[in-house]
């Protein structure tokens, strides 16, 4: 059984329109919500062993105030994290094909990206045996600083399909209320 969660940026700052989308900041908002979501996967115990995190400014923000939260000492990081610019903007398509090339060492696995990407994505992971509530909230918004985690009875990533995950979690700063 392997585990795939998504993780949406937090908040952006949209203040300084001289700033490429590219460069924009997290904002105040943001910067509360990604600790929030963070302190709740380390309640939860989602630890994933391979961060693939979207380059633009904004996803490494999120990264480096998810981390802190959710390793320590006592729970030691992931194995790998990687960022790329791949994952900045990129369709549903392109962040499977990423996945997919995840190596089989790693059981869990996080993306870190943007919309719609994102919620595509796990609208189109989703399979028959996803919670039925869960899905319905993520379709109805996938808000920044979202997180949809994913049960994916696979050997390997590169057989991750549409349609064949299980949506078991979907967390966002709203429901931590």
């Amino acid at each position: 059984m392997r585990s795939l969660h998504l993780l949406r940026h937090a908040k952006s700052d949209w203040s300084d329109p001289s700033l490429r989308d590219f460069d924009r900041p997290l904002n105040k908002r943001g910067r509360k919500a990604a600790p929030r979501i963070a302190a709740e996967m380390r309640e939860l115990g989602l630890k994933p062993e391979l961060v693939l995190c979207s380059s633009a400014v904004r996803t490494r923000q999120t990264w480096d105030l998810v981390a802190p939260l959710l390793y320590d000492a006592e729970n030691p990081g992931p194995q790998e994290v990687r960022f790329s610019r791949s994952l900045y903007l990129a369709s549903p398509a392109k962040l499977l094909e990423i996945a997919q090339r995840a190596e089989s060492c790693f059981a869990s696995l996080l993306l870190i990206g943007h919309n719609p990407g994102m919620e595509h994505l796990a609208d189109q992971l989703a399979g028959p045996e996803s919670d039925p509530l869960l899905l319905q909230t993520l379709r109805e918004k996938f808000p920044t600083a979202a997180l949809a985690c994913f049960e994916i009875d696979i050997a390997e990533w590169s057989q991750l399909a549409l349609g064949q995950a299980k949506l078991v979690r979907f967390l966002t700063p709203r429901s931590l209320d």
